[in-house]
């Protein structure tokens, strides 16, 4: 392989196969796709902020914004590798007097991190969406920020000694929801004490998708802002590689016994009928609103100055 080597460090999902098998390469790059992890108290988010461990990465949209907005040398392109809804990521201890959103005032919440992606999504979710005062909540979190910021001086916030200790006085009842991007351990587990905190996320999340007409970005790909410098054709190439991984794994799932999942090709042409466009584009002009959004809740929150136009934070096909 010809051109400038570039090492870019992924999470492993099925749209990413490709790039991890080398079944997708370009012309122009020596891309060298490595996996790694994002959770852990130094996980790729970290390992590429703090130490620049890789030339690009798959980032926490939330912690590049902060990135951005302190100046640190790094751009992204619209290429958005991970998506969640809030709502099935928010858990709940059946003993805790939760019904629905509108109790959570008062309570105590786990977090990863108050700057987690999903962590800001959750909270502006809870205002926007369901009239919630998230900052009458107190916040349990078990991490470090990835990027050092002040925190507003009038949420409330804790400090567990680790993610452990949140699930298990999530358990115990202690901490009494938890708003976290992967599940409880205790959820996994079938803990009968630890239950989703929408009894169907699955229409809330629908009925939300129909509402707000996007599926809420998680991930960005960010690469080291002097590399564009060098290599003014980066930005571009970095996008054109991801999009025909993409293409490549939406193909895989035409095989109906492609997953573990049974009706998993009947469940993607569902997915297809119940949506408008493709929810997983990329891209800045189809993600314009939902760049948007999510900018301004990092900025309600606290956690950056001001909300940037998505042409200034994204390089590469509008």
């Amino acid at each position: 392989m010809s051109g400038p080597r570039i090492t870019v460090a992924v999470g492993s999902y099925d749209r990413h196969a490709p790039l991890l098998e080398g079944a997708v390469t370009h012309p122009g790059f020596d891309f060298q796709f490595v996996e790694a992890d994002a959770g852990g108290s130094v996980g790729r988010h970290e390992r590429f902020l703090q130490e620049w461990a890789w030339d690009a990465a798959e980032l926490s949209f939330s912690s590049y914004l902060v990135a951005f907005d302190q100046g640190l040398p790094v751009r992204a392109v619209p290429i958005f590798p991970r998506r969640l809804f809030s709502q099935s990521q928010m858990y709940k201890n059946v003993k805790s007097g939760i019904t629905g959103p509108h109790d959570l005032p008062g309570k105590r919440v786990g977090l990863n991190s108050y700057q987690t992606t999903l962590s800001v999504l959750a909270k502006g979710d809870l205002a926007r969406v369901y009239g919630v005062a998230w900052k009458e909540i107190t916040y349990v979190t078990a991490r470090e920020e990835t990027v050092q910021v002040p925190l507003p001086p009038d949420v409330k916030i804790e400090r567990a000694k680790s993610m452990q200790q949140i699930e298990d006085e999530l358990i115990a009842g202690t901490i009494h929801a938890q708003f976290t991007p992967r599940p409880p351990r205790a959820f996994l587990d079938g803990h009968p004490n630890i239950v989703r905190l929408f009894s169907d996320p699955r229409r809330e999340e629908e009925r939300h998708l129909r509402e707000v007409g996007f599926f809420p970005i998680m991930h960005v790909v960010a690469y080291q802002r002097e590399l564009a410098d060098r290599h003014a054709e980066l930005p571009r190439a970095l996008f054109d590689t991801f999009e025909q991984a993409r293409s490549l794994a939406r193909g895989r799932w035409n095989d109906p016994n492609w997953s573990l999942l049974l009706w998993g090709k009947q469940e993607l042409e569902r997915q297809s009928k119940t949506t408008e466009g493709d929810p997983w584009a990329n891209g800045l002009d189809v993600n314009r609103r939902n760049i948007q959004e999510f900018s301004e809740y990092s900025r309600e929150q606290g956690l950056i100055a001001r909300v940037p136009a998505p042409e200034e934070l994204f390089a590469g096909p509008g």
